[in-house]
């Protein structure tokens, strides 16, 4: 690992002008493609269901009777009309439902989220506050668009707030580009998703504080 400078600007809510400029410390991997992908791999591998199923011989209904006797007809033997071999029988080694967990360490999960922060650093949009008077989509889009051009707008967003803010959850569901979620429920999945990422000042203060301690 090696110790990097995260810097950001925290804008005014109200107007697009910076107020302060902040930095801190971060410890990155130095083989970053290796522990982001094992990551997002191990997220990806735990999120799926694995829920698709077929029927084996024994499981579709039907066949208990031999189509036939087994020897002086000329034909194939046969002992069920639910064999493999038959139209409408059983499927062979088909999917069944089954249950995939792959580990990662704690410590190692941190360390790619820590990595992709350093390397989003330019993706982040920084505002002391993040508060919408009511749930309006048209004024969220409107305050974004003030600091953004028209090809941000229909890029992936991840607007990300300190604590639970109604006004500006329903402010997003009408956008299929913006996806919303909490400090500290930030993961590798939706960093590496978004192309813009927007925060407020005291959502940074919670990511450093869980994830970000350099030690």
């Amino acid at each position: 690992m090696v110790i990097k400078t995260f810097e950001y600007n925290v804008l005014d809510s109200l107007s697009p002008t910076v107020i302060e400029k902040k930095t801190f410390s971060l410890n990155v991997a130095v083989k970053a493609k290796y522990v982001v992908h094992r990551a997002l791999k191990t997220a990806t591998t735990n999120r799926s269901q694995f829920t698709r199923s077929t029927k084996t011989r024994s499981e579709v209904r039907g066949g208990g009777r031999k189509p036939w006797k087994q020897k002086g007809t000329g034909r194939a033997r046969a002992g069920s009309n639910r064999s493999p071999l038959w139209r409408g029988g059983g499927v062979t080694f088909g999917p069944k439902p089954k249950t995939i967990y792959n580990k990662i360490n704690k410590k190692e999960k941190q360390l790619a989220l820590r990595t992709l922060l350093y390397n989003r650093n330019k993706q982040f949009i920084v505002f002391n506050h993040l508060e919408l008077e009511t749930p309006k989509t048209l004024n969220f889009i409107k305050k974004y668009s003030d600091i953004s051009s028209n090809d941000e707008i229909k890029e992936k967003v991840l607007v990300i707030s300190s604590k639970p803010n109604l006004n500006l959850q329903l402010s997003l569901r009408n956008l299929t580009n913006f996806n919303y979620i909490l400090a500290n429920q930030l993961n590798v999945t939706e960093l590496a998703k978004a192309n813009v990422i927007i925060l407020d000042d005291s959502s940074f203060d919670i990511i450093k504080e869980t994830y970000c301690e350099t030690k």
